[in-house]
C-alpha cells in the first residue's frame, strides 16, 4: 500500500527552524512527479506552501514563506523535506506532504488533485 508519512513537526519559538520529512513507501518513487507541501491552520483553508517539479527541479513557494522555506527531495532515501527557517507564529499549522502521478503543471494542482497525501504533522510556533 502506497503511503506518505510525515515527521519532524513540533513546537518552536519564533525565529527558530524545523525540518519536516516525508517518507514514501509501498513502491512509490518520488522522482518524475510533482511533490508538494501544504498546510492548514485552524479555521483556515488548506494552502500550498511549496511545490517542486522533480523533473526540472523547478520550485515555487507561497509568498508568505518565500525566502524562509525550502522544499527538497532525496531520491536515494525516497524522501522529501521542507526546511523551515525564521519561523513565525502565523506558520503554526498542520503540515502535509503530497505527491502527484504527473510531472507537469505542478503549480496548478490543488490538494485534491494530488494522488498521494500524508496524514500531517503539527507545527506550532510561539511568540
Amino acid at each position: 500500500q502506497v503511503q506518505l508519512v510525515e515527521s519532524g513537526g513540533g513546537s518552536v519559538q519564533a525565529g527558530g527552524s524545523l525540518r519536516l520529512s516525508c517518507a514514501a513507501s509501498g513502491g512509490l518513487p518520488l522522482n518524475d512527479r510533482c511533490i508538494a507541501w501544504f498546510r492548514q491552520a485552524p479555521g483556515k483553508e488548506r494552502e500550498r506552501v511549496a511545490v517542486k517539479y522533480t523533473v526540472t527541479d523547478r520550485t515555487d513557494y507561497a509568498d508568505s514563506v518565500k525566502g524562509r522555506f525550502t522544499i527538497s527531495q532525496d531520491n536515494s532515501k525516497n524522501t522529501m523535506s521542507l526546511q523551515m527557517n525564521s519561523l513565525k507564529p502565523e506558520d503554526t499549522a498542520m503540515y502535509y506532504c503530497a505527491a502527484a502521478s504527473i510531472s507537469w503543471s505542478c503549480s496548478g494542482l490543488s490538494w485534491e488533485q494530488y494522488d498521494y497525501r500524508g496524514q500531517g504533522t503539527q507545527v506550532t510556533v510561539s511568540s
